[in-house]
């Protein structure tokens, strides 16, 4: 909607011109960007939720990238339903749970550092409209180096008008006491 504004006002500053043609280039310009930048999600980000694995796929990809790439939050925003929450258990089990937004937060108040979380296994179960993923990831601050500092996601999807939407999720850590990614990783 900012953008619209911006492309009315700058149209009119440009007609009242006592030279119209001084700046047609510029005009061009705006008009492609507008029609660029003013996509509607709906376009922009349809195929990260056409199926289970694209939905998956984008979910780590909106959070991984080196620290010159911004933070795509509308993108993350559009893969989650409008009431997603997150659970995050500490290494005893307790959960604390809050919303995407406020997952935001944190990462608006220090730089970007290059941060990676490269999946390692995933199992989906779905029935009907809902699907349930155990997903073991990986944190990296190079994308080819190994870590061991490991995670295991249970995320919650719905299908909805087409699309898959993530509901919620939940993530614990592995530990010297929880060795849950390497038993996930054996499982068949």
């Amino acid at each position: 909607m900012f953008l619209n504004q911006l492309v009315e006002s700058l149209l009119k500053n440009y007609q009242k011109s006592e030279r119209p043609m001084k700046y047609p280039l510029f005009l061009i310009g705006i008009l492609i960007a507008s029609s660029v930048l003013g996509q509607k999600n709906e376009n922009k980000y349809i195929n990260d939720v056409k199926s289970i694995d694209a939905i998956i796929t984008a979910y780590y990809d909106v959070v991984s990238g080196s620290s010159d790439e911004t933070w795509e939050f509308e993108r993350d925003q559009y893969i989650h339903s409008k009431n997603a929450f997150i659970t995050r258990l500490d290494e005893n089990g307790v959960a604390k749970t809050h919303s995407l937004e406020a997952e935001y937060i944190p990462l608006g108040l220090y730089p970007k550092e290059d941060f990676y979380e490269i999946e390692l296994k995933r199992k989906v179960s779905h029935f009907g409209n809902i699907a349930q993923v155990w997903s073991a990831f990986e944190i990296r601050t190079n994308p080819n180096v190994e870590t061991q500092i490991r995670g295991l996601n249970s995320i919650q999807l719905h299908f909805e008008n087409g699309r898959w939407r993530i509901d919620s999720w939940t993530c614990e850590m592995e530990s010297e006491n929880n060795n849950l990614v390497s038993d996930f990783l054996k499982e068949e």
